[in-house]
């Protein structure tokens, strides 16, 4: 193998996925509240899975699964958009992904806390799918 063959991209694996920045982000690091940041950006992942997050934290396990699910859907959207095709790489390092990571967390932990294991190890395992750094992170 020459030197330039190690940083080829396996042509078996898809190549990995980054989403655009996230319009929320601005709003969010200001200090808007995640329902308002929601309101005005419906779009955003991060939006959601900062509700969802809140509503764990909480004690409010369905509030908390519902709002990590419209987060988990508008980010597989977005990652539609942005030419995934249903399997490979989202990584975490790339911060405009972690909206979409993030509620996927949520959701696992939000599906354990009501009893729904098998959609709780589902997403789980979605989430190690898409980036090892992100369940490092996120704790799961």
């Amino acid at each position: 193998m020459s030197g330039g063959d190690a940083h080829r991209h396996n042509l078996l694996e898809p190549p990995p996925t980054q989403l655009p920045d996230d319009p929320a982000v601005t709003m969010l690091t200001a200090g808007s509240p995640a329902s308002d940041v929601a309101a005005a950006h419906p779009s955003s992942s991060l939006a959601w899975a900062e509700l969802a997050e809140d509503a764990l934290a909480g004690g409010r396990p369905v509030e908390g699964y519902a709002y990590a699910r419209v987060g988990y859907h508008r980010g597989l959207d977005a990652l539609r958009r942005a030419g995934w095709r249903g399997a490979g790489p989202v990584p975490w390092a790339h911060v405009p992904n972690q909206g979409f990571l993030r509620a996927l967390a949520a959701l696992s932990r939000a599906a354990g806390m009501i009893g729904e294991t098998d959609e709780q190890e589902r997403c789980l395992q979605f989430l190690r799918d898409c980036s090892m750094e992100a369940v490092a992170e996120l704790d799961m």
